[in-house]
């Protein structure tokens, strides 16, 4: 298996860099990024890639910047992240000022050379993760792909006057913009979870492609209007992006359009898991010893309450059961939501309690936020 790296700039990447002089040349301007500890920690130790640094430090060994301010904290810096399990396979510091034009300065590529002409390392599997656009540069240079720690991509735009570097195709290099690293390790242990399939027969052809980490946008025209409405509900309530595109002989009737849509959506989703590394696996069923229960629910703000669960005792503790119904209509009315809950089994005790850590679990998953969508959950637009 060929290996894989991440090339990881210093300043304003794992540590923050000094506003002024941009010199981390004092143990009091060393600030770690947030949450670089424990993500970089995680990534060193479950993911399968080599750790290297590459640093431009301007004029390091000069009057401007002596070396006798850079070592002792650019050391502690590197002792504190050993202490976590973050250790670099190499470390590349560039001396040069920007105006030399140095080979080895980045974005060019001159410390690297062995990372280029080894066939033993998977560039096209690397990552380069740095700040600035020149560190997407040096990713493209490299043939890796780059994250990027900055709220978006827009320090890519091409530069239409002056700049120190073209950005010209640095957009599609990057495959990752954020400036938490909770995402970046996210990114890196799930991968892009992206796949599409084409299928072709004598009845149909159908392309479907999707991200499962997408945020709901939907492409949707399989020749039936209702049926394109409920694939895009899959996309907009999953956040998902989806496209499907079918040519199908409606001439005939629905069935081929419908089955063999669902065949390569199917597939699709199948291709895009990969292998399934990380994910919830479980939905809203839970089981409890001999019970099922099954809560599902939707703040759509349409109150109702289907309720398929029996009780052979009167009461359980101090509570009659008769009143587990109404807690749950009470609740729903009030919280204008729609609650489905189904509960099988013979203990009353383990029925009840299942229900309500079923109901735990659909709340946790219906209530979490994610901050990089705030659209309304809706295609109607309104709730």
């Amino acid at each position: 298996m060929k290996k894989k790296v991440l090339f990881i700039d210093r300043d304003g990447t794992l540590v923050i860099e000094p506003p002024v002089d941009y010199q981390l040349d004092a143990y009091e301007k060393l600030e770690f990024y947030p949450k670089v500890m424990r993500n970089l920690g995680f990534i060193r130790s479950k993911l399968d890639f080599e750790f290297v640094m590459v640093t431009n430090q301007d004029g390091l060994g000069t009057a401007f910047f002596p070396e006798e301010t850079f070592w002792p904290v650019h050391n502690l810096m590197m002792k504190t992240l050993e202490g976590e399990g973050i250790t670099f396979d190499e470390v590349c510091i560039d001396r040069s000022f920007p105006a030399d034009n140095a080979p080895t300065r980045k974005p060019r590529t001159g410390m690297l050379t062995r990372y280029l002409n080894d066939p033993a390392y998977d560039l096209a599997g690397s990552f380069v993760i740095g700040d600035r656009a020149t560190d997407v540069e040096l990713a493209k240079n490299l043939g890796c792909r780059a994250i990027l720690l900055q709220d978006d991509k827009s320090v890519l735009k091409p530069v239409v006057e002056g700049g120190s570097a073209s950005c010209e195709g640095l957009e599609e290099v990057c495959v990752l913009a954020t400036t938490d690293w909770d995402r970046v390790a996210d990114f890196l242990f799930a991968g892009e979870r992206r796949a599409e399939v084409h299928r072709v027969t004598h009845e149909t052809d159908v392309f479907v492609s999707l991200d499962l980490d997408g945020s709901g946008k939907c492409f949707i025209d399989t020749g039936l209007g209702f049926f394109d409405h409920m694939l895009e509900q899959i996309g907009k309530h999953g956040s998902i992006d989806l496209t499907v595109r079918v040519k199908g002989d409606l001439y005939v009737d629905e069935h081929h359009t419908i089955e063999d849509t669902a065949l390569a959506l199917g597939e699709c989703l199948y291709k895009a898991l990969g292998d399934k590394r990380g994910i919830e696996r479980y939905g809203y069923s839970l089981p409890m010893d001999d019970c099922l229960c099954q809560v599902c629910l939707d703040f759509g703000g349409r109150p109702w309450l289907v309720w398929q669960a029996d009780f052979k005792r009167e009461r359980i503790g101090e509570m009659p059961t008769e009143m587990f119904l109404h807690f749950f209509k009470s609740l729903s009315d009030a919280a204008k939501m729609n609650l489905n809950i189904k509960a099988e089994g013979q203990n009353e005790h383990h029925k009840i309690e299942g229900i309500f850590k079923a109901l735990a679990r659909a709340l946790k998953m219906a209530v979490k936020r994610d901050i990089y969508r705030y659209e309304l959950p809706s295609s109607k637009g309104v709730l």
